[in-house]
């Protein structure tokens, strides 16, 4: 269960849980292509990464541009040589309740998380098919994949498709050694979550410190966030096991927000 020099692309990797992901797979060994819209936190990232020890790229990717996606997944290969590993954990969050929410803002939520998904995903299935070494394709869901909360009607819907076209993608994708699964993180203290906080606490007329105590950890064994490191060990693992017998799945990693 390695993935020392193995190539992964890591979606979103500018900052966040991707770039936390994109380092822990760089300190065990893998080379990175970092793939995000921001291209200069993407340099700077690969530039970090390669300080590590191991090959980086940068990407310039709007994961939901069907050519921008096939561009950077060429440029991986061309780059790093092969592509073992595709990391979609590109993301936006809209809170607004549903008679609230514009068809715009909920096009463009379900654009980057299931589009950009689906995209990502066929551009480098087609090179890991035609490698014949197999590879991992590993998800971005969240513990609303597996539930709901008010004020999220797209980013739920995007994060239940998830786990539809993974499973998808694990049934196709095994008799070329081709593994699908998805991350279910509860609240990751990231500037996703950190936008939420003042917008929750407006739409529900609660201070910012009763959303984080009473909506974002509430329902925890212990009152704490999800860390970065916590998402990017489960993505290390997903992306080590190599055999068909975890394909199709998904873990939370939630301290207990979510439990099944």
């Amino acid at each position: 269960m390695s993935v020392k020099d193995k190539v992964a692309l890591v979606t979103g990797a500018a900052s966040g849980i991707g770039k936390r992901i994109a380092e822990v797979f760089a300190d065990n060994g893998a080379h990175i292509a970092i793939a995000d819209v921001n291209l200069a936190g993407a340099q700077a990232a690969a530039e970090d990464i390669r300080r590590r020890g191991v090959k980086a790229t940068a990407l310039a990717m709007d994961v939901t541009d069907e050519a921008a996606v096939e561009a950077g997944v060429a440029k991986t290969v061309a780059d790093l040589g092969r592509i073992d590993i595709l990391v979609s954990n590109a993301g936006i969050q809209i809170v607004n309740p549903v008679d609230k929410f514009s068809y715009a803002d909920w096009k463009r939520l379900l654009a980057i998380h299931v589009d950009g998904a689906f995209l990502t995903t066929r551009a480098c299935l087609q090179h890991m098919y035609a490698a014949g070494r197999g590879g991992a394709i590993i998800y971005m869901g969240s513990v609303h994949s597996k539930e709901a909360s008010p004020l999220k009607a797209p980013y739920v819907t995007a994060k239940h498709a998830l786990l539809g076209l993974a499973r998808a993608v694990a049934k196709e994708g095994a008799a070329h050694k081709v593994r699908a699964n998805v991350i279910c993180p509860g609240f990751v203290r990231t500037p996703l979550v950190e936008k939420q906080i003042p917008e929750q606490a407006r739409e529900f007329g609660i201070s910012e410190a009763d959303v984080i105590k009473n909506i974002m950890l509430k329902n925890t064994v212990d009152g704490e966030f999800t860390t970065l490191d916590d998402v990017a060990q489960c993505a290390l693992f997903f992306a080590g096991f190599e055999t068909n017998a975890l394909t199709g799945q998904s873990i939370i990693v939630s301290h207990g927000w979510h439990m099944e």
